[in-house]
Order: structure tokens, then C-alpha cells, then sequence
């Protein structure tokens, strides 16, 4: 029986990779023993516990940024956080490792290999985290779900998808999903959606501009998120809801997409084949520009600049790409061409080459 550790957590873009590979490692067999390991602050606190896996837990320990009084005790605190994951290795009998990212992982990086231990890195953003660039120098063997990324040894596996989304049908759900957002199956629709908590540029510009996309012969799928504010005019066409729960009904519906460009929704979108707009968040170190990159240089996607999202640049832009089928149809090809759904079986197949050294 083979033992996986696989490390990582803090956010969604880690959790959620390490969940798929997590899952895929165990439908493959049912017999491998696969621990997580991360944070009791992040959350994998709750969702790897309800997923069924155990969680082990190793202390938060940040890396400095700048020379204070966490710089100066950081040194002992990741020692400490490093013997923890030592002994883990060796009192379950950790076979190899797989980090995703985040604040478990660098540790993990470190005790696998003064264990000699063989570990895996997975970077799910163009721009990598400072873990994953201290783990690949070490690593058996480095995935990245984007092309361009920066780390040594990387191989362009893809993201690590949720089941709902590698197998989704989009022909044969539409109809259930036209009927859960009270749209109608038979008219294009327009999917716009900024993340859980909503994207207040894309709020306003389509709270403004939603005639024109009617007018234009579409209807409108507009997730607001939760924090948003932005009234539902009650207008046939145009569903605004605050929160998605099946995101997979959305896009079995969307015909075009404009969003956010985080690693994730930028995988799940090209893995569907759908042609979209990307806004990257404008906070951050612009890893969702970078993210939307490949898709755009293909010719899948266009990105607008979150400051020049406005309810004129939608006419401008948007609009006039919802009259084009044949630009459309292009973009939808070039999406297909880009997109990967194996990313959990690329993952795991790295991992068995780690093994098989």
C-alpha cells in the first residue's frame, strides 16, 4: 500500500487541486493511504475533514518580507515546523509527497527531502508562489497548469478539476439549467460572474449595460456575489442571483463567459471550451493577468483591464462579440484547443514517475 502526503492549503486555488488529486489518487485505489497535510487557519481546516481525508497540521509559519521581529524568529519557527512534518513522514510511512502550495507545503518540501522522500509540485498560477519556487529546485518532478510559468523542471499538466466539471455535459444539462436560473434553454446566454464574494467593476458595468446585451439577442446570467448590493430588475433575460452552488449548471447554460481570471476559473473555463472576456482582479502581484495569458495569445479569450471596465466599454467591446458568430466560433475553437481536463490523471502520473525512481 502506497502512502501519499499531499501538502498544501490556505485558499480555494490550493485546497481545491489537492482535493481532485486527493480523490483521483483514491478512485484509482482504494486501498492507497492519503493524508493531508496543512493549516488548522486555512481552509483545509474544513473542507479536507469533509471530504473524508485525515488532516494533519503543521504551525502557519509565514515567510518575512521584510526585516522586523517575525524575520528574526522565523528561522527557529519553520526548523520547528519542518521536524513536525519529519517525524509525520516517518511515523506514517509518507511514500512521496505532493505540494500545492501555500503554507504547508514549504515545510513539507523540506522535511521530504532531508527524509529523501520523493516530492511533486504543483503550481496552479502563471506566477508561483514562493514555496513552490523553493520546492521545484528540489523536486522529482514539477506540474504547472500554465504555460510560461517560471519553475525549473516544469511539465504543463493542467489544473486538477473537480468531477463536475472534467465530465460535464453542457447538451445534456441545459435544459435543467435554463430551468434552475429561470432562463430559456434556446436563447444564447451570457454568463457573468466575479468570484463569491462578486467583483464590484463587473457589478456596475453590466448593473448599467444589461439592456444592450438583451438588445443584442441574449440573455444574461449575472452572479453578483454575495456582498453585492446590485437590485434584480425582474426583467425576463436577465437572471441575477448573489451565490451559484452548481456552478456546472451555469456553465452547461453559458454560451459566452466574461470574469475574474483566477488559475481555477481560467482552467475550468478553456477545460470547457468556452470563449470569454477576462477582468483580472487589479489586486495582488498580477498573477490573474498572467493566468488569462495563454488563452488570450490563442485566441480563446480577450482580457480588459479592471479600470477600463466600464458600462461603455461592455457596448464597445462585448456586445458587438455577441453579434459576431463567426468571432465567437473561432474563440470557441481555439478554447477547445487549449483547454485540458486530465489535469488530476497528468498530477497523479507525475507523482508515479516520482515513485518509480
Amino acid at each position: 500500500m502506497t502512502t501519499y502526503l499531499l501538502a498544501g492549503g490556505g485558499t480555494a486555488g490550493h485546497v481545491n487541486p489537492l482535493l481532485a488529486v486527493a480523490d483521483g489518487l483514491r478512485a484509482r485505489d482504494a486501498s492507497a493511504d492519503v493524508l493531508v497535510l496543512g493549516t488548522r487557519e486555512g481552509l483545509e481546516a474544513r473542507l479536507v475533514p469533509l471530504r473524508g481525508y485525515e488532516l494533519l497540521t503543521v504551525a502557519k509559519v509565514p515567510f518575512p518580507r521584510r526585516p522586523n521581529r517575525a524575520a528574526a524568529v522565523f528561522p527557529a519557527q519553520f526548523l520547528r515546523a519542518v521536524a513536525v512534518v519529519r517525524r509525520l513522514i516517518r511515523e506514517r510511512g509518507v511514500d512521496v509527497v505532493v505540494g500545492f502550495g501555500g503554507y504547508a507545503a514549504a515545510p513539507a518540501y523540506v522535511a521530504a527531502r532531508r527524509e529523501r522522500v520523493p516530492f511533486v509540485v504543483h503550481e496552479a498560477n502563471a506566477k508561483p508562489g514562493l514555496a513552490n519556487v523553493l520546492g521545484a529546485r528540489g523536486a522529482a518532478g514539477v506540474g504547472v497548469a500554465f504555460e510560461d510559468t517560471p519553475l525549473r523542471g516544469a511539465r504543463v499538466v493542467g489544473m486538477p478539476l473537480r468531477r463536475e466539471i472534467v465530465e460535464l455535459d453542457p447538451a445534456a444539462l441545459r435544459d435543467e439549467a435554463a430551468t434552475h436560473f429561470g432562463l430559456d434553454a434556446a436563447r444564447p446566454t451570457l454568463l457573468v460572474f466575479g468570484g463569491s464574494l462578486g467583483a464590484l467593476r463587473l457589478n456596475a458595468a453590466f448593473g448599467e449595460a444589461w439592456r444592450d446585451v438583451l438588445d443584442a439577442g441574449w440573455q444574461l446570467l449575472h452572479v453578483t456575489g454575495q456582498n453585492s448590493d446590485l437590485p434584480d430588475p425582474g426583467v425576463d433575460g436577465y437572471a441575477v442571483v448573489r451565490y451559484v452552488d452548481r456552478m456546472d449548471l451555469a456553465f452547461a447554460l453559458a454560451d459566452f463567459i466574461v470574469s475574474r481570471s483566477g488559475a481555477a476559473t481560467v482552467s475550468e473555463i478553456s477545460a470547457l471550451g468556452i470563449p470569454a472576456v477576462y477582468v483580472p482582479y487589479a489586486v495582488g502581484n498580477g498573477e490573474q493577468r498572467l493566468n488569462a495569458a495563454a488563452a488570450v495569445r490563442a485566441g480563446a479569450a480577450l482580457l480588459i483591464d479592471d479600470a477600463d471596465l466600464t458600462p461603455e466599454r461592455v457596448r464597445s467591446e462585448v456586445v458587438p462579440l455577441l453579434r459576431d458568430d463567426e468571432r465567437r466560433n473561432t474563440m470557441r475553437s481555439a478554447a477547445a484547443r487549449t483547454g485540458i481536463r486530465a489535469g488530476t490523471e497528468n498530477v497523479i502520473a507525475l507523482v508515479d514517475e516520482a515513485l518509480a525512481r
